[in-house]
C-alpha cells in the first residue's frame, strides 16, 4: 500500500510512553491555538461587520451561528470517531489497518461534504424561519448563510485532515495552516467589506476562500507524506468494516452535537423575540465565550487522543491518569480566562459594536454565565475521555439530556410561567451544564471501574 515501509517520525507523538502532563500540554496547546485561529474566521466577520456595516448585520451573522454549528458539529462527530479509530491503531502499532482507516475516512468525507452542502443550501430559509429570525435581519442572514454553506466543504475537509494528523499526535502543522489562512481571512474581510463594500456577503466570501485554502494545504500534506498516515489516492476507498467502526463511535457524538445545536436554535428563537439589540448582544457573548470553550474543547480532544492511544497499547491505568490531569489542567486555565472576561466584559463586547444597547446586553450575558463554564469543562473532558475508551453512546445520552431536554424544559417553564427576560433566558445554558455535570461525573466513575476490571475492545 505505501511506497516504502514507514517508521514513526518526530512529527508524530506516541503518548503511550513518557510524562503524562507533558504529552497533554504539548498536544493541547497547539490544538488550542489552532482552534483559536479557526474561531477567528467567524469572529473577525462579526467584528468587521458590526463596526463597518451595522448592528443588524451583526445580528444576522449571530442568527446563523447555530445553523452552521448544527452541520459542522455533525461532521465533527464523524471526524472524532475516525480519530479514535486511528489513534487506537496508532497506539497498537497496526500500520496497515491505520492506513485503511485514513483512506476510508477521507473517502467518506468527500461524500458527506457534497451531501451536507446540498442539504444546507436547500434549507437556509426554512431554518432561519424556524428560529423566528426578525424581518430586519432575515435577508442578510440568508445571504451570509447561503454563501457560507455553499463553501463549507473546505472546512469539513480541513477538519478531517487535521483530525487525522492529531490522531497520531501531530497538532502543530494544522496550527500552522490555520494561522496562515486566518491572517488571509482578516485581509480578505477588510478588502471585501471595507474597500469593495460587499457588506455581509463579502465577509462570507472571505471565510469560504480561506477555508478552501486550508483544505488544499492539508490534503497536499497528507498526499505527499511518507509517514504511516499518508493519504494514497489510488487506495482511496471505503472499507465497510472500518466505516462501521467509525460510525459506531462517531455517529452518537454527531447526533448529540446536532441535536444540541438544534436545541440552541430554539434558544436563539427565545432571544430573537427581544429584538436586534439583544440579538447582537447575545451574538457578541457567544463569540466571547468561545475563548473559554476553545481550551476546553482542545483539552477534551487531547484527552480523547491520549486515552485512545493508551487503550490501544492496553495501558488503562495510564489512560486514567491522563483524564485526571486533563480535568485539573482545564479547570485552572478556564478559571483564569473566566475571571478576565468577567472583569473586562464591556470592553470585550465593544470590540463587536459601539452600540450601547449591544454592549449592555453582551456584558449582562457574560456576567451571568461565565463562571458556570467551569462545570462545562468537566462535562466535555470526561465525555472526550469516554470516547477515547470507546464509549460514545453514554456521553451522547447524558449530554442530550442536560444540554437539550433539561435546557428546553427550563426555558419553557421560565418564559411561560416565571419571567421572560433576556438574562434568565440566557441562563438556560448554565442550567443544562449543571444538570449534565452531575450525570456525567457519576457515569464516568461507574464506567471507569468497569474499564479497569473487564478491559476494552474497539
Amino acid at each position: 500500500m505505501l511506497k516504502s515501509e514507514p517508521k514513526i517520525k518526530s512529527r508524530m507523538t506516541d503518548m503511550t510512553e513518557g510524562p503524562v502532563l507533558r504529552h497533554i500540554l504539548l498536544f493541547a496547546v497547539p490544538l488550542m491555538l489552532g482552534n483559536l485561529f479557526q474561531m477567528l474566521y467567524n469572529t473577525v466577520d462579526s467584528v468587521i461587520v458590526g463596526n463597518f456595516v451595522g448592528k443588524q448585520a451583526l445580528a444576522a451573522i449571530g442568527s446563523t451561528t447555530m445553523i452552521v454549528n448544527m452541520l459542522v458539529f455533525f461532521f465533527n462527530g464523524f471526524s472524532a470517531g475516525a480519530g479514535v479509530i486511528i489513534s487506537h491503531r496508532f497506539g497498537a502499532k497496526e500500520t496497515d489497518s491505520l492506513h485503511t482507516a485514513v483512506e476510508t475516512s477521507m473517502a467518506a468525507t468527500f461524500i458527506l461534504s457534497i451531501a451536507m452542502t446540498v442539504f444546507g443550501v436547500a434549507n437556509v430559509r426554512p431554518m432561519l424561519r424556524l428560529m423566528a429570525t426578525p424581518d430586519d435581519v432575515f435577508a442578510e442572514a440568508a445571504s451570509y448563510l447561503t454563501i457560507y454553506i455553499a463553501g463549507i466543504s473546505g472546512l469539513l475537509i480541513y477538519n478531517m485532515g487535521s483530525g487525522i494528523l492529531r490522531a497520531v499526535g501531530d497538532s502543530r502543522r494544522p496550527l500552522f495552516f490555520l494561522v496562515l489562512t486566518s491572517i488571509l481571512n482578516i485581509g480578505l474581510d477588510l478588502l471585501f467589506v471595507i474597500v469593495f463594500k460587499l457588506g455581509i456577503e463579502g465577509a462570507a466570501y472571505a471565510t469560504v476562500i480561506s477555508q478552501a485554502i486550508s483544505a488544499f494545504l492539508t490534503l497536499r500534506l497528507l498526499s505527499v507524506s511518507r509517514e504511516i498516515y499518508a493519504l494514497s489516492w489510488k487506495d482511496l476507498r471505503i472499507e465497510m468494516q472500518t466505516l462501521k467502526s467509525i460510525f459506531s463511535l462517531g455517529l452518537p457524538a454527531g447526533i448529540q452535537s446536532v441535536l444540541t445545536a438544534f436545541s440552541n436554535i430554539f434558544v436563539q428563537s427565545y432571544i430573537n423575540v427581544f429584538g436586534s439589540g439583544v440579538m447582537a448582544g447575545w451574538s457578541s457573548y457567544n463569540k466571547l465565550d468561545q475563548f473559554i470553550m476553545l481550551p476546553m474543547q482542545s483539552v477534551a480532544m487531547a484527552a480523547t487522543t491520549f486515552v485512545s492511544q493508551n487503550v490501544g497499547a492496553k495501558k488503562i491505568g495510564r489512560a486514567d491518569r491522563g483524564t485526571t490531569v486533563s480535568v485539573l489542567m482545564i479547570l485552572a486555565v478556564s478559571a483564569a480566562i473566566a475571571s478576565l472576561l468577567y472583569h473586562f466584559a464591556e470592553p470585550a463586547v465593544r470590540l463587536f459594536s459601539p452600540d450601547q444597547e449591544v454592549i449592555s446586553y453582551g456584558a449582562l450575558f457574560i456576567h451571568t454565565n461565565v463562571f458556570f463554564f467551569l462545570v462545562n469543562c468537566i462535562n466535555h473532558t470526561l465525555a472526550g475521555a469516554l470516547r477515547g475508551y470507546g464509549d460514545s453512546r453514554g456521553p451522547m445520552v447524558i449530554l442530550l439530556t442536560g444540554f437539550v431536554a433539561v435546557r428546553q424544559i427550563y426555558l419553557y417553564v421560565l418564559t411561560h410561567y416565571i419571567s421572560n427576560t433576556p438574562k434568565w433566558v440566557g441562563f438556560g445554558y448554565p442550567v443544562g451544564w449543571m444538570a449534565t455535570g452531575v450525570m456525567i461525573v457519576i457515569y464516568y466513575a461507574v464506567k471507569k471501574r468497569k474499564f479497569n476490571t473487564s478491559g476494552i475492545t474497539l
